[in-house]
């Protein structure tokens, strides 16, 4: 199955046309209470097949991204009799596409399911690439699948309803695709102001998913090429950690876009990454992406720990990292050891002014 992208002005009109090509049986709209509110009726109003649709509500927020909220929708498209050639709708962010599309693709072993991305992060991210999944023993997607939707209906009209860092958050992904594909591109996202301009972003969001599915396509599974996307997520996952560990959570993509710094750094040392564009990217995230919590070299021992356990190592003496030779040449499985993220950390925090 190949999924379709449509990059939409009229999100209503585009999803009612997929529903009709797809000729479903029956329609379930999944969405959480935020969206089932606010989002749900905008559809309605102007989509006859969501109006007819059943909704399914789940509670928002990713620590209800588990298998009792799948079992929820499982049990609520068995009692309204939903077959194989029904189809499910997710509207939301990236929680509810995770958590539907897991759904979808274990009911009867398989429905066709339709995104309906309403956040930046999960239009760039969420949305592309087939990942789906619930947290299991307090570990993220610890269960899931890879299964594409059908389609995905992406704009920038739900932006508007976005805070600042929920836009930044998105477009920290969008930075990471933009080192991963070339200058311009690179040049055109660090010339914008995305939580100012939010509504004029969807050529950008095109173009960022446009990367993002380069590096999927023959490599769904993760086997190889598609690595090239962990880049900024062996530091900034462990970021990401930390601050959830100090109660100061940080969103996504601002780790991910901290993350891409370090990863920057170790870059030029190993690599000879240009340092103009170094330094160009981290004023960049050191004006847009602020952290909620100090970091000093007293830091570090527990930063490696949480490294430490990313799933991409294969070796406890040295870490996994995506690194660049430049703008779009990525080089995956790269070994760097403890005192080289040591040092690409002091030369990070330098850097951002932490």
């Amino acid at each position: 199955m190949t999924q379709k992208f449509i990059f939409s002005e009229n999100p209503a009109a585009d999803l009612e046309r997929v529903i009709a090509e797809l000729a479903p049986t029956s329609v379930a709209v999944v969405a959480d209470v935020n969206t089932a509110q606010y989002v749900v009726p905008l559809l309605t109003a102007a989509s006859p097949a969501i109006k007819a649709a059943n909704l399914i509500t789940v509670k928002a927020g990713d620590l209800n991204k588990t298998l009792d909220a799948a079992q929820s929708i499982w049990r609520a498209l068995a009692q309204m009799q939903a077959d194989r050639r029904s189809v499910l709708v997710a509207v939301g962010g990236g929680m509810v596409t995770d958590l539907a599309g897991f759904a979808a693709a274990t009911y009867m072993r398989g429905i066709r399911a339709v995104y309906v991305p309403t956040t930046l992060l999960a239009a760039v991210d969420a949305s592309a690439g087939g990942k789906t999944g619930v947290n299991f023993l307090g570990l993220k997607n610890m269960v899931g699948t890879f299964t594409e939707p059908v389609a995905a209906i992406i704009s920038s009209t739900f932006f508007s309803t976005l805070t600042p860092d929920e836009v930044l958050s998105g477009y920290g992904e969008m930075l990471k695709h933009a080192l991963l594909s070339d200058a311009k591109m690179l040049g055109r996202l660090l010339a914008f102001t995305p939580a100012a301009q939010a509504s004029a972003m969807l050529p950008l969001v095109e173009e960022s998913v446009k990367v993002k599915c380069k590096f999927v396509e023959g490599d769904l599974r993760e086997g190889s090429k598609r690595r090239a996307l962990n880049l900024g997520h062996s530091a900034g996952h462990a970021f990401e950690e930390l601050a959830m560990k100090r109660t100061a959570a940080i969103p996504h993509g601002f780790a991910v876009a901290h993350g891409c710094v370090v990863a920057l750094v170790l870059s030029h040392i190993h690599l000879g990454f240009p340092s103009d564009t170094l330094h160009s990217f981290a004023q960049f995230v050191a004006q847009h992406y602020p952290l909620d919590f100090t970091l000093t070299c007293d830091d570090y021992p527990e930063l490696l720990a949480l490294m430490h356990h990313d799933k991409k190592n294969t070796s406890r003496q040295t870490f996994n990292f995506t690194l660049l030779a430049e703008v779009g040449k990525p080089q995956i499985d790269c070994h760097v050891s403890e005192d080289d993220v040591r040092n690409a950390l002091d030369i990070y925090r330098d850097l951002i002014g932490i």
